[in-house]
């Protein structure tokens, strides 16, 4: 599957703005981690941007998610690691993350949404009025973002990856495509 067929079937499959929306940041995430790793960034891309696919089916059965959009995607032919990184991105099944892709998926999954709600916070709105420091100084708030689970996104060290260079990777990558997050 190509990007273009991908976003077809986000905008057949993900019917809210903000999903796909998130979507879109997890792809961009990815991307950014594949270039820093030197990893194929066309399929880690893939994976955030397909992540989420089955959410508006499985959105109050979270023992479904994730489960559901890796069948689709392998019944669709997608190539079988990123069928597995979609499948294993929700940790509720408590399958093993196996590879790279897969724990990167993991832990920018919730990235997203942190850097999101630090950039709402500032009055502009906006991506380009926050940093890296300023989303460190918001992660070590508990009640902010309560959604954004920080175990999860601790987990970059599964990536050898220190938690202010991951953020660093995540507001860097999505500052790049702000525009299309409206932020």
């Amino acid at each position: 599957m190509n990007r273009e067929a991908a976003w077809a079937l986000v905008e057949e499959q993900i019917a809210n703005a903000n999903l796909r929306k998130h979507v879109l940041a997890v792809e961009a995430v990815m991307r950014k981690l594949a270039d820093h790793f030197g990893e194929d960034a066309e399929k880690w891309g893939l994976a955030g941007l397909l992540h989420d696919i089955d959410y508006d089916e499985t959105a109050k059965d979270p023992e479904r998610h994730s489960m559901i959009g890796a069948d689709l995607l392998a019944e669709l032919g997608v190539a079988a690691d990123i069928v597995y990184a979609v499948r294993v991105h929700n940790e509720t099944h408590g399958l093993p993350r196996l590879t790279l892709m897969d724990k990167a998926l993991h832990a920018s999954d919730p990235l997203t949404g942190l850097i999101t709600s630090a950039a709402l916070i500032k009055p502009e709105k906006m991506l380009c009025a926050i940093d890296a420091e300023f989303v460190m100084k918001r992660f070590n708030e508990k009640s902010f973002a309560r959604g954004a689970n920080r175990d999860q996104i601790r987990r970059c060290d599964e990536l050898g990856l220190e938690l202010d260079e991951f953020i660093a990777i995540g507001v860097e990558a999505m500052q790049e495509i702000a525009p299309a997050l409206g932020l």
